[in-house]
């Protein structure tokens, strides 16, 4: 719902948010140029009475001095029955050049305030501005929850690119947006007279003023006692009246002096509405405070990209909406896919297994979760389709399920099979599907299947499923979906080192270069001397498409762009496809493959030791980390192979890195050698090193194949069992990270 919410008013709005913010963004930098052009004064406290001694030296008649809320002083004057206005220097009261108001900032400003349209145009902005504060707060929200809660507000984004760009803007500027919308709304509710600004008080005229001729207006005591910085306006009497006083107003308060004493006759300080509405407009235009004014107008320049990058984002979400063909409906239907997505990915393979059913003879009913009907008359079987989102939280299409599900009425015939999609990299990997499983047990549903759970998508897990989905239900069921990825780019092999012939592993390093596009952007691109990659680090995915196959693999990156080279490390499988494709790769020939970002799947910024642990393929990301150390924090690496005469993987590398400090201590451990041993006896072997360097604050990449990473989990939870902590822990804390396969 707050996605839909969030969604439906930026569209709506978009077009005039995007108005106020340029417009405000303008705006934001008068205080900075004013600030720039008035002369402060560095030396000690300057009274209004000296400033008005230095003023009278070079302008006999002033009607006036004003100090704007960014320190220009300003003088109105007569001079030969001419009324001007000058900006003046405090130090000597001398005129610096006449105050002529900026035309275009006045045009700017009732463009920001009324869209040129005075009072419908008010109302209009006031309510733009209740606007900005709902996709405000919606879209932290939102961002709150796709990060696992506020602990993970700094951390790396998933999602396209266009989503990323989205986000990372938004969590940077969105207390600036906050600001800007509350403070516009207060603004546009004073100016309806929904609140009060607090200047309808007025002090008191004085009665009686004191005889005699008016003193000079150095010698006013009121004056003396007032600073320049707590000073803004002071109005003189009229010429040859001695009943006229000087009009006073400070920071503190509003009040008269007499021409004569010098005395202050009464004074009425500002109350609290006044002083909240002054500061409440200072902390909206900026005034006062330049610095914050150049921080809400970058915020506001922000407001353009939010909008095109969120109407784009609703698009691709648009577009990746299946459309379900055939659907029977909620009561005739003998089969029922039930669906949680949060960015429609999951409907992609829930439209598969609609068709696959279909196609088989059955009356299948596709839906939302939310969308569950309270009784399903000739259901047969159920399958949910469900996503996790953020810290184990449903996704937006089924945020309502667990709650509506005690109020559908069971058909004692039907059972269910609950499929997961996430990410292991995630603690809360599967949890909704999961606990959407626990609930319809505790609301006696019967389970056909036992749960599964899809990694990052896999077709082939999906196409597994399926088979077993077939045999549950007695129909030939295969299901092949590919989801929608990214545009392909070409790569071709410069260079490969292969190993492990010998102990029946043969595994290669594969160096590509990319093939330079033809367009012209391709073309500018190497005239400026770009290597024509796209954008990755270290421990990315690049998926790989095998000819004849739409099916892309998925391997982990030995390098990042600015390496000016593209690197997998790949062992020759019997029956893989894309592992069979690359090995028979000769120099020069081309792959066609997309990037995968893997944020979640690389060293934390900081001072702290890394501890890296793999085997076998898995060392190549971990050799791209130290690779890319050129800060030499430590970094130790636990990796296991075979035989060290056959496949020490980045040997010739690795000992060039300890040589130079980017590596600080090799571990290797070789299974298929005398006494041979396998990289969690390594981490068992040293592990006083291992749990003082935890302790310390080190972090862990884990790097390789399922089966290994579960025997270093146990081995780390052994370890670090007399400090109280364990692999969980450290997962949470954000110390624990593994890319397995």
């Amino acid at each position: 719902m707050m996605r839909q919410l969030h969604s439906l008013v930026g569209l709506l709005v978009a077009v005039l948010v995007m108005v106020l913010a340029i417009s405000g963004a303008i705006l934001s930098l008068d205080p900075a140029l004013e600030r720039l052009a008035a002369t402060v004064p560095a030396e000690g406290r300057i009274s209004v009475a000296t400033l008005a001694g230095r003023v009278a030296r070079h302008y006999p008649v002033v009607e006036q001095i004003q100090r704007t809320p960014s320190g220009t002083i300003l003088v109105y004057f007569d001079r030969d029955g001419q009324v001007g206005i000058d900006r003046v220097d405090p130090l000597t009261g001398q005129g610096i050049a006449p105050y002529v108001p900026s035309e275009f900032s006045r045009w700017v400003k009732n463009l920001h305030r009324s869209f040129l349209l005075d009072t419908p145009g008010r109302a209009t902005a006031g309510i733009l501005a209740l606007f900005m504060l709902a996709l405000a707060i919606s879209g932290s929200v939102l961002l709150v929850k796709r990060l696992g809660g506020w602990r993970h507000i700094a951390g790396p984004l998933r999602g396209t690119r266009v989503q990323r760009w989205h986000a990372q803007v938004g969590r940077v500027v969105v207390f600036g947006l906050l600001l800007s919308a509350l403070t516009g709304i207060y603004m546009s509710a004073v100016t309806f007279g929904f609140l009060s600004e607090g200047v309808q008080n007025e002090p008191d005229f004085p009665a009686s003023v004191a005889a005699g001729p008016a003193a000079p207006v150095t010698a006013l005591p009121a004056l003396q006692a007032v600073d320049l910085n707590d000073f803004r306006e002071l109005v003189y009497p009229y010429p040859d009246d001695p009943s006229a006083v000087y009009s006073l107003s400070t920071v503190q308060g509003d009040g008269y002096v007499d021409q004569v004493n010098g005395a202050l006759l009464s004074f009425l300080p500002h109350d609290g509405i006044r002083s909240a509405y002054e500061l409440i407009h200072q902390l909206h235009t900026g005034e006062g405070l330049w610095w914050l004014g150049l921080i809400l107008g970058l915020a506001a320049l922000s407001v353009p990209l939010m909008s095109v990058t969120g109407t784009l984002t609703w698009w691709q979400r648009r577009q990746s909406m299946p459309r379900i063909a055939g659907n029977s409906g909620a009561q005739s239907a003998d089969t029922v896919i039930l669906v949680g997505s949060e960015n429609n990915s999951t409907w992609g393979f829930a439209a598969t297994l609609h068709d696959a059913l279909r196609q088989a003879g059955l009356r299948v009913h596709t839906a939302a979760m939310n969308q569950v009907a309270s009784e399903y008359r000739q259901a047969q079987r159920l399958f949910i389709l469900t996503a996790t989102y953020g810290d184990g939280d449903a996704p937006s299409s089924a945020q309502r399920f667990l709650a509506r599900l005690p109020k559908v009425k069971l058909n004692p015939d039907t059972g269910f099979a609950v499929l997961g999609f996430g990410d292991r990299q995630f603690p809360q990997f599967c949890k909704f599907a999961k606990d959407t499983e626990a609930a319809l047990l505790a609301n006696g549903w019967r389970r056909s299947m036992d749960l599964e759970a899809i990694d990052r998508q896999s077709g082939q897990a999906f196409t597994r499923w399926g088979h077993a989905v077939g045999k549950s239900i007695g129909k030939d069921l295969t299901l092949l979906h590919t989801p929608l990825r990214p545009r392909t780019h070409s790569f071709r092999l410069i260079e490969r080192v292969d190993y492990g012939q010998e102990v029946q592993a043969p595994t290669s390093i594969l160096r590509f270069a990319a093939v330079p596009r033809q367009d012209v952007a391709g073309r500018l691109l190497g005239m400026f001397g770009g290597n024509g990659l796209p954008h990755f680090e270290v421990g990315d995915l690049v998926g790989i498409l095998p000819p004849d196959s739409a099916i892309p693999r998925f391997y982990s990156l030995a390098s990042k762009s600015g390496d000016g080279f593209l690197e997998i490390c790949v062992r020759k499988l019997p029956e893989g496809v894309c592992s069979q494709f690359l090995h028979g790769l000769k120099a020069g020939e081309r792959i066609d493959a997309f990037i995968q970002l893997h944020p979640d799947f690389r060293p934390a910024s900081g001072k702290a030791a890394v501890i890296l642990i793999g085997s076998g393929t898995g060392i190549g990301p971990l050799a791209g980390f130290i690779r890319n150390n050129t800060g030499k924090h430590p970094m130790y690496l636990y990796w296991g192979g075979r035989d060290p005469a056959s496949d020490f993987l980045y040997e010739p590398e690795l000992s060039a890195y300890l040589a130079d400090g980017r590596l600080t201590g090799l571990h290797a451990a070789f299974s298929r050698v005398e006494n041979g041993a396998y990289v969690q006896d390594k981490v068992l072997d040293d592990a006083p090193r291992m749990r003082q360097l935890i302790g310390d604050g080190a972090q862990v990449l884990v790097c390789g194949s399922r089966g290994m990473a579960k025997g270093i989990a146990q081995a780390l939870d052994e370890i670090l069992a007399p400090l109280n902590l364990d692999v969980q822990a450290l997962r949470t804390q954000g110390r624990y990270r593994e890319d397995v396969f």
